[in-house]
């Protein structure tokens, strides 16, 4: 338990004088120095440099040895995948992306073999090989039923719909393999590194080309008996069709959703619908989704739209905050978040804080990153 502690604050807080560390943990000075000379010797940590510039002998700084695990993090689209390897201290060392269309349709294998590609191109980029990976996560639209290990919810990646997909890409990549919803990694991020960091109950709104949510409760993400929590692109809403026939469009992180699949709020926020109604207002100019969120009235129209679906959210699990994320709430901004808040205003709800995602980077890639940091951290730091 305290060499886990010990490590945990040289993640977080970088390099420590061993005094610090034990000011910090508590523990004397000859524990702490057994502590770090047994950590030392187990190749976690190591010695980089010295405090100078106090009175006194200068002491000795203790940090993460980056080299003690690498792990690879995905995030798949229709358009292709993107992979990112970093060390264990979440510096990423080498990125790579690959288009889907790379290798053919009929190509055995094709999905592992194209994760593989990334991930091999993102190793060569950092200078390492595919043997020095400790883990995967990879996100994607749709969701793992935990079931079945089947993707659902993801019509337009069938290449991931394998029972044996998992064993495939860990066979390919060498490393124990997870995959996670797209939103809720991008939930992920935003607890670790954007609007959420305060907040151990809170909901993400992913509105773009697939609509969908992240359910955050007492700091955990929560997935559903089948891994299909958040799926709010099928709620039925006053005004848009019902989503029938099962597992189609309208699927959270859809980043190629039909405008015509799905139904319910899919059909009242999604990003071609967001387009449709440029049209309506007439901005037939607006070719794109932030083009036609800078039409007043598409804006509030969307902002009702939105308040409509996030109400009824809010009325089930009551959280402390709603993260507006996706294309459509990145095109509407603050003037998108300010309309959504006064649509919500009087509601006979609680009155959870409303905020716009902040993530620095893409915030999928970064959640996987995230979660598979936190993976490799509990099996290498188990020192017992």
């Amino acid at each position: 338990m305290n060499d886990r502690a010990a490590l945990d604050l040289l993640v977080s807080q970088g390099p420590l004088t061993r005094t610090r560390i034990g000011e910090l943990t508590g523990l004397s000075k000859p524990t702490a120095s057994q502590l770090l000379a047994r950590l030392e010797a187990a190749g976690l940590v190591r010695t980089t440099g010295n405090v100078t510039g106090r009175p006194g002998p200068s002491a000795q700084l203790y940090e993460i040895d980056p080299v003690a695990a690498h792990v690879a993090a995905l995030a798949v689209d229709p358009l292709g995948i993107t992979a990112a390897v970093a060390d264990i201290t979440g510096q990423v060392l080498g990125e790579e992306r690959v288009n889907a269309d790379a290798l053919a349709g009929e190509t055995p294998h094709r999905t592992a073999q194209l994760v593989a590609r990334a991930v091999d191109g993102a190793l060569a980029r950092a200078g390492l090989e595919g043997g020095q990976l400790h883990g995967a996560v990879i996100g994607t639209p749709g969701a793992l039923d935990p079931g079945t290990g089947r993707l659902r919810y993801a019509p337009h990646l069938p290449g991931w719909h394998s029972r044996t997909l998992k064993e495939e890409l860990a066979g390919v990549l060498g490393t124990p393999v997870a995959i996670e919803n797209d939103v809720n990694l991008a939930a992920v991020a935003e607890q670790y590194d954007g609007a959420a960091q305060d907040v151990d109950d809170f909901v993400l709104v992913w509105a773009d080309k697939g609509v969908g949510a992240a359910l955050v409760l007492g700091g955990r993400l929560l997935r559903g008996a089948t891994g299909g929590a958040g799926e709010i692109g099928y709620m039925p809403l006053p005004g848009a069709p019902l989503s029938r026939g099962g597992d189609r469009g309208g699927d959270r992180g859809d980043a190629q959703a039909d405008d015509d699949a799905g139904g319910g709020f899919q059909r009242l926020v999604g990003s071609p619908v967001v387009l449709a109604l440029a049209r309506e207002y007439g901005a037939p100019n607006a070719r794109t989704v932030e083009g036609a969120m800078a039409h007043d009235g598409v804006r509030a129209e969307v902002a009702r739209r939105l308040a409509t679906g996030i109400a009824a959210v809010v009325a089930v699990v009551d959280p402390r905050l709603v993260v507006l994320s996706g294309e459509v709430a990145r095109a509407g901004g603050q003037a998108l978040r300010a309309l959504v808040e006064e649509e919500l205003t009087g509601l006979p709800l609680s009155r959870p804080a409303l905020r716009l995602s902040h993530v620095d980077g893409p915030p999928i890639l970064i959640g996987a990153l995230r979660t598979a940091l936190a993976r490799a951290r509990d099996a290498v730091f188990h020192t017992g």
